[in-house]
């Protein structure tokens, strides 16, 4: 067994398609195959369940997974150590990002790292699932740092850095009758029609809990993938919305009113799993940088 073994395993996996995972490392796909055959031989089982429409990892190759992917993370740790003190940090770095986080500066943000460690690749890419799927990837290794909207205590095990706080604000039609209102309540709201965020995105399991919390149901009638591009749907009539107050950036035709009772707080995190690697603790010492500048 070597890496290269390990690193077409892993490929395979996340890709779950022999061409795109032989694309992705730059590789001949008969090679990856054959890679994949003789890790399989050397561990005498079968990593994949392999049909003629479709590739999925067998139960071995389930646990062997997260195995692999730490076993690669630990040799490019060694790789990174080696060449620090002669030509600085180099590696790979996947972070999960928001689908738009105009509130952060990233191409500055990365732009600067890149200028401080220049072997280093970033790798940059969106969870469909929002910040539930992103957690998830960072605890099974696919993400090495993401952007968080989730609460802290949903995010057991994992390294949190807190960068911003704000609280939910109420987002209505210029024309909606709570418009002149000075504050509103989930209960005051709960009548309407709501523009929201997919299931899992961080913004909605916290406002969907405090509506919960108050025993409130509501209706999600409107689903957007972005969530700074809420307000405009609300300024287009489709329903009104509760969103961070960080996120906002209210159109015309829109009003911003302080929701009360309770008050309802979101944050935004960075998270890592322990142990980083060299690169990757070079980028969360920017974002604590960063966090404290701020």
């Amino acid at each position: 067994m070597d890496t290269r073994q390990l690193e077409y395993f892993v490929a395979v996996a996340e890709e779950l398609n022999f061409t795109r995972a032989a694309a992705r490392l730059f590789a001949v796909q008969s090679t990856v195959s054959a890679g994949i055959r003789s890790l399989e031989s050397d561990l005498g089982t079968a990593l994949f369940v392999r049909s003629t429409k479709s590739v999925a990892l067998s139960p071995a190759g389930e646990l062997l997974l997260p195995e692999a992917r730490l076993a690669l993370e630990a040799v490019d740790r060694v790789r990174s150590a080696a060449a620090a003190s002669s030509a600085g940090i180099r590696g790979r770095v996947r972070v999960g990002i928001f689908t738009n986080v105009g509130f952060v500066d990233l191409p500055g943000l990365f732009g600067e790292f890149h200028g401080l460690h220049p072997l280093v690749d970033l790798q940059l890419g969106a969870s469909p699932s929002g910040s539930t799927g992103l957690a998830d990837d960072v605890r099974r290794g696919r993400v090495d740092v993401a952007f968080m909207g989730l609460p802290i205590a949903d995010l057991a095990g994992l390294e949190v850095l807190t960068l911003a706080e704000t609280r939910f604000v109420a987002v209505l039609p210029s024309r909606h009758p709570l418009a002149s209102r000075s504050t509103v309540t989930l209960a005051d709201l709960a009548a309407d029609k709501f523009v929201d965020t997919p299931a899992g995105f961080g913004n909605r399991v916290v406002i969907e809990r405090a509506f919960a919390a108050a025993g409130i149901p509501r209706e999600v009638s409107t689903v957007v993938g972005d969530l700074s591009e809420i307000p405009r749907f609300v300024a287009a009539d489709l329903g009104i919305a509760v969103v961070p107050e960080l996120t906002l950036d209210p159109p015309p035709g829109t009003v911003v009113v302080p929701l009360v009772g309770p008050v309802v707080e979101w944050q935004l995190s960075v998270v890592s799993r322990p142990n980083p690697s060299p690169a990757v603790a070079a980028l969360l010492g920017l974002f604590r940088t960063r966090a404290a500048r701020a």
